[in-house]
């Protein structure tokens, strides 16, 4: 049984899809309930309007209309699925897939267009994501083969350094393997972001230069996977490279962090304040971190303290005279990688105090 003009105008009106017609001037005449849906306006916004206010542009309408007239992409006054975008009532650019004809009257003339378009964004966001899960499983293969090489090296002149270097060398150059190391550690992170993205089905890109674009490969924690969120930490360093190395990672965990480059600078930063770490280096001018430790175990015995030194090096015995004492932590190696930082503080955490009523 043939279907009724009503029955197909019902149909047409209830499909999800986006179904737009127009007359020989370009004005749309027809807009139905999954424009609506898709695009956000009303019909009253859109009808009587050009059909180019539905495009980012009039040079993209004028592309989409050179396409239904060019007889090299398919039958004349015809287009099937061919790629486009509208742009939605909240601005956003929506990829879409037309198919639409020109309407002829009996004369032959162009009396209009009509046009189905299925909103393709998430097939494009598959796609896309088929191929990141293929550039993550290529960059692992090609970049972890060399990195384990070279951490293979560094394992090595670690060991010569360690022989042959004399105690202030010791310092200046295990602080550079370390350097290597931790720059390693960040492409090994950034090539586990990747692959995480691509198992987890998410996507993300952030603008770069001009109008390109990069893909985005910070991590996106939740105050849930940060447990260090809203803890007070001082760190004490004469090196200042090392105190904002250390400040950015831990305000990278959304922790409130002061940093001073003294012990007596320390003692004085927790008179005026309360912390619940302290983060101090071992051989500093003036107060050592033992001498540091001392002073706010018997002051304020309710703030932890942990000690950093590079390379396993405690001429003094610094750090073996503090764990004796009731050293809550220790952090070997400087540069402090962010994993070993963000586990040995989260170790020493205790309850938030409940919010004042």
């Amino acid at each position: 049984m043939p279907l009724s003009l009503e029955l197909l105008t019902r149909l047409v009106e209830a499909s999800p899809d986006i179904v737009i017609a127009t007359d020989r001037m370009g004005t749309v005449c027809y807009y139905n309930d999954g424009a609506r849906q898709n695009l956000g306006f009303l019909r009253d916004e859109i009808i009587g309007r050009d059909v180019s206010h539905l495009y980012p542009s009039l040079d993209e309408a004028r592309r989409v209309m050179a396409a239904m007239r060019d007889p090299t992409l398919g039958e004349r006054g015809r287009v099937v699925n061919f790629p486009t975008q509208f742009i939605s009532k909240d601005n956003r650019q929506i990829a879409v897939a037309i198919s639409g004809v020109i309407v002829y009257d009996e004369s032959g003339q162009e009396d209009g267009t009509i046009g189905f378009a299925k909103d393709i964004s998430e097939i494009l966001r598959k796609d896309q994501l088929a191929t990141l899960g293929e550039i993550a499983v290529g960059l692992s293969h090609e970049i972890n083969n060399p990195l384990a090489v070279i951490v293979n090296q560094l394992d090595l002149i670690e060991r010569y350094v360690r022989r042959h270097a004399d105690a202030a060398d010791l310092e200046i150059q295990s602080a550079r393997l370390d350097s290597v190391r931790r720059e390693i550690d960040r492409i090994q992170m950034q090539l586990e972001r990747l692959r995480e993205m691509s198992e987890r089905e998410e996507y993300a890109s952030k603008e770069y230069l001009g109008d390109a674009r990069m893909i985005d490969l910070s991590p996106s924690l939740g105050l849930d996977e940060k447990p260090l969120a809203g803890r007070a930490v001082l760190v004490v360093d004469d090196d200042p490279g090392v105190r904002a190395s250390v400040a950015d990672i831990l305000e990278a965990e959304a922790c409130r962090v002061v940093s001073v480059g003294d012990g007596l600078s320390a003692l004085q930063a927790l008179e005026r304040q309360t912390f619940d770490f302290v983060l101090s280096d071992v051989v500093m001018p003036g107060m050592d971190g033992y001498d540091l430790y001392q002073a706010t175990k018997r002051r304020w015995p309710a703030t932890a303290v942990v000690l950093m030194t590079a390379f396993y090096y405690d001429r003094d015995h610094i750090l073996k005279r503090s764990r004796i004492a009731g050293l809550q932590g220790v952090l070997f190696k400087k540069p402090v990688r962010p994993d070993r930082l963000r586990e040995t503080l989260a170790s020493l955490l205790k309850p938030l105090p409940p919010a004042p009523s």
